[in-house]
């Protein structure tokens, strides 16, 4: 986890960091979806990306919202030293539902990459107070287990989302059959600051987010030889991968998923 928790017990610390895995995964997939929508706001892609990014978040971030508010929140909100936090998690939460309400209205490309931009900036926000403070001041309190209220809710703990269904390249696609890819329109995804943790977590959310045809850019401090090995456990051959630079100061990976 990106912060030292201190749980009661074993369980209610594998439920922790299960969430804040869950997070990290939530905030990648999320992150690829808005930079699609930033990207094609000047194309006749606008629409479809747009609608994209609204079923990913009706269909997983509403839901996780929801969730959190008939569990976690109720709990943390009888903590005292919690109450307030809880109170402005509830606000954003408001502030969340009203930028997914624009981004359902929005007539205009360039507003809905301004909305979708907010959002995301907005949840990541949400999501490190959620991990940094929330979580922990829960699974330090000995009155309540985190475990036990998470069991079985898929919306906190992942685990459901299917993946992304084949359909005209999306993020960083094209519809040649030259086998190249254009490099410059892959959306980067810089993990230099992202907490080691969580990290591979964050990456894997927004590769499960690619379709068939479509990449983006890795940037990592070191040579990801780990992540590597991990992402052929994961989805054995289901990536090309190529190395654009390595080192010293920065290693950059262009990942496609194959067709």
């Amino acid at each position: 986890m990106s912060t030292v928790t201190i749980a009661n017990n074993h369980a209610d610390a594998e439920a922790a960091e299960k969430v804040e895995q869950h997070h990290a995964e939530m905030a990648g997939r999320l992150a690829l979806l808005t930079f699609d929508v930033v990207r094609a706001a000047r194309t006749d892609r606008a629409q479809a990306a747009r609608q994209e990014l609204l079923s990913w978040l009706r269909d997983d971030l509403v839901p996780h919202a929801t969730a959190e508010e008939q569990t976690l929140y109720p709990a943390a909100a009888e903590i005292a030293e919690a109450r307030l936090l809880v109170e402005a998690m509830l606000a954003e939460h408001v502030l969340i539902h009203r930028l997914v309400g624009d981004l359902e209205a929005a007539t205009d490309p360039i507003e809905a990459a301004a909305v979708a931009r907010a959002l995301e900036t907005l949840f990541g926000s949400h999501l490190a107070k959620e991990n940094d403070q929330l979580i922990p001041t829960l699974v330090a309190s000995p009155d309540y287990s985190v475990a036990e209220m998470l069991d079985g809710m898929h919306e906190l703990l992942g685990g459901h989302e299917a993946p992304a269904a084949a359909a005209s390249p999306a993020a960083g696609g094209h519809q040649c059959a030259c086998g190249g890819h254009d490099e410059a329109g892959l959306p980067e995804l810089d993990v230099r600051t992202i907490p080691h943790a969580i990290r591979h977590a964050t990456i894997f959310g927004a590769l499960d987010g690619l379709r068939p045809g479509t990449g983006l850019q890795l940037v990592a401090d070191h040579d990801p030889l780990p992540l590597l090995a991990q992402l052929e456990q994961r989805a054995p051959g289901a990536f090309d991968v190529a190395y654009r630079e390595s080192g010293p100061e920065a290693w950059r990976l262009e990942l496609i998923r194959k067709g």
